[in-house]
């Protein structure tokens, strides 16, 4: 799902009268210290009372039962995808059903629900904003990894490998090889050092193309500060930021939690 195509469709809705726009945030994440009894559910059950309590005391029959409309549909898809849960849920809806954006995320949002005349997007564009489309590409000398990631989840992957006996990368397949003796290390310690910039110049346009042609908003460059130094001056795109660390054979979740926090 683009979210950036759905705020701006979403910014276009406004509803008048009593078939107003529910909006809710619901925090989900276990690893929250105030969510290890699963209070998310006590949160959300209160959330939509609060609603019900408020129209059953204005008398506006019509109102509430499209309110009970959305209630409904909300309740569906929480019990359907409970098992799936990650993060958060985020859940935009008329009783209409014109109105319809319900997905879970990644990252711990605050709960909030709004029941007004047009959507509430404050923390949808935050999320966006914080976490867009992104290419992370980390880097040791003969060896470069690709993590695609948007909304603070792993979307693809792939790693390429330096022949040094023709200086082509390629897709990597198998484990990486670890460089041997001390007189191997040193040799190609050596060879990294003359030729680094060449290297990382055939590279660097394979990986120029990948963040075109996959839409990346912004690209990260994670490794010791040579090699990734010298991966960024090639690239003709614009590095967000430079993570001088050598992550290439950390969890991918983990490299996500250095970059992006």
């Amino acid at each position: 799902m683009d979210y950036n195509k759905e705020i701006e469709k979403l910014e276009n809705v406004r509803r008048e009268g009593q078939n107003k726009v529910f909006t809710m945030y619901l925090n989900t994440d276990p690893s929250d210290p105030e969510q290890q009894g699963g209070e998310w559910k006590i949160h959300f059950k209160n959330g939509l009372r609060n609603f019900e309590q408020y129209l059953e005391e204005s008398g506006d029959k019509e109102e509430r039962k499209n309110f009970q409309l959305v209630k409904q549909k909300v309740e569906k898809f929480v019990k359907g995808n409970e098992q799936e849960f990650l993060r958060s849920v985020i859940i935009i809806a008329t009783a209409d059903e014109e109105v319809w954006f319900a997905d879970r995320v990644q990252m711990r949002m605050k709960t909030e629900f709004f029941w007004q005349e047009t959507p509430e997007l404050t923390q949808l564009r935050e999320l966006t904003e914080t976490y867009p489309k992104s290419g992370i590409v980390l880097v040791q000398q003969d060896e470069i990894k690709v993590i695609e990631a948007y909304l603070n989840e792993i979307e693809d992957t792939d790693s390429y490998e330096l022949d040094i006996n023709t200086n082509d990368w390629r897709i990597k397949k198998g484990p990486r090889q670890i460089q041997g003796e001390n007189n191997q290390k040193d040799d190609f310690k050596a060879r990294f050092n003359a030729n680094k910039q060449r290297w990382y110049k055939q590279i660097a346009p394979k990986l120029d193309k990948r963040a075109k042609d996959h839409g990346w908003e912004k690209i990260f460059v994670v490794g010791e500060p040579d090699p990734a130094n010298a991966l960024t001056e090639q690239l003709n795109k614009p590095v967000e930021k430079v993570v001088q660390k050598n992550m290439l054979d950390h969890e991918e979740s983990k490299v996500l939690e250095e970059v992006f926090r």
